[in-house]
């Protein structure tokens, strides 16, 4: 690999940016593709794909073979609230291979007993928050049901790109939650990004079948081709 493309590549690596490096099979020619300059390349298809997978690959082009070599940030799962939800939640979360802090000012619930082997901050969210780097390989879940703590929270996460946000509460919790961010200074477009009710729509009944309805729809989002504006 060329200099130039080794060091543009591990500045988007630092940076959590997706970036692809393209090699011609035939004559192991390489160029580097960043996430932000996907939608303009002659490949853009397979490029979308392969990041949706994150799975390097042998392609057929119209140009000829070619081997994509995919680097994609290891995504991560914040949750503010350490509730009954979360202690599935966080579990199935790490076993997908996401990087789980649960935020939750709230000592009582925010304890190393009840989260074994999770990052716990008990602390507020805009002190919690910030130094998590939230971006869009970010998987934003809100379930405390106090909107001292999820409100900031979501306010936080609509600020960044994340993949996806999610908040717990029916439709009149969540009307309720609508009207305090659009009093709050938040657009129409913002608040349309939160997904709620949170989860799919599989009849879920316990804390634990809640909690995977949540994964589930997070993984439809991070894997699935976005639908067409």
């Amino acid at each position: 690999m060329k200099l130039d493309i080794l060091s543009a590549l591990n500045a988007e690596r630092a940076a959590r940016r997706a970036v692809v490096v393209v090699t011609d099979v035939a004559n192991g020619e390489q160029r580097l593709v960043k996430a932000a300059d996907i939608a303009k390349d002659p490949l853009k298809e397979l490029l979308a794909k392969r990041i949706r997978m994150a799975k390097s690959g042998m392609e057929e082009t119209p140009q000829g073979r070619v081997f994509l070599t995919v680097h994609v940030p290891s995504p991560q799962l914040v949750i503010t609230g350490a509730v009954h939800i979360s202690q599935t939640l966080a579990p199935i979360g790490q076993l997908l291979g996401y990087d789980v802090t649960i935020v939750d000012p709230r000592t009582a619930f925010a304890s190393i007993e009840r989260f074994p082997d999770v990052k716990v901050i008990a602390e507020w969210p805009d002190v919690a928050l910030p130094p998590l780097n939230v971006d869009h390989y970010t998987a934003f879940v809100a379930l405390t049901h106090d909107p001292k703590i999820d409100d900031p929270a979501l306010k936080h996460a609509l600020a960044r790109d994340c993949f996806y946000i999610g908040a717990l509460g029916s439709k009149k919790t969540h009307a309720k939650r609508v009207t305090r961010l659009k009093e709050a200074g938040l657009s129409d477009a913002d608040i349309a990004r939160i997904h709620a009710p949170i989860g799919l729509d599989i009849g879920a009944v316990s804390p634990a079948e809640i909690a995977v309805s949540i994964m589930g729809e997070i993984t439809e989002r991070l894997r699935q081709k976005p639908e067409a504006a």
